[in-house]
């Protein structure tokens, strides 16, 4: 399976993670969506911000997951995980204070980040607040 992680242009990830300074995805939701229990290690992720091309790839070296958490859980998630995710102390804080009532947490473990040429995808038949887009074959949505 591939992924499409659509990502806020704002905190500027994708460029942290080319710079391997976000080795950890994280994704945090009120109930079980994509990629809870879907993504497995090995599996290709492709990084969009929004509004942009896709420009970037990286593969899963592992997958942890969180269920039934409490604002006490996120945040000791944030302290431990929140500098391989990327943020500093402040945007640690900005992140945990829009997740603590969410209920469930996927860390997704990154190696091998890599530009690819750019390219757009066909994300019509997906949820238009949709973040996160798996497919069999990365093939099937991309506009050539």
């Amino acid at each position: 399976m591939e992924h499409i992680a659509i990502m806020e242009r704002s905190w500027d990830l994708t460029k942290k993670i080319l710079l391997g300074d976000k080795i950890i995805e994280s994704r945090l939701y009120e109930k079980e969506v994509p990629p809870w229990n879907l993504i497995q290690k090995e599996e290709t992720i492709y990084f969009k911000e929004i509004g942009d091309l896709i420009k970037l790839k990286a593969n899963v070296e592992k997958v942890v997951q969180y269920s039934n958490l409490t604002p006490l859980k996120i945040k000791k998630i944030c302290d431990k995980y929140g500098h391989f995710c990327g943020f500093d102390n402040e945007e640690k804080q900005v992140f945990y204070e829009e997740c603590k009532d969410k209920k469930f947490c996927i860390l997704i473990f990154i190696k091998n980040p890599e530009l690819v040429r750019p390219f757009e995808i066909n994300n019509h038949e997906f949820e238009k607040e949709s973040m996160w887009i798996s497919v069999e074959d990365i093939k099937q949505i991309r506009c050539f």
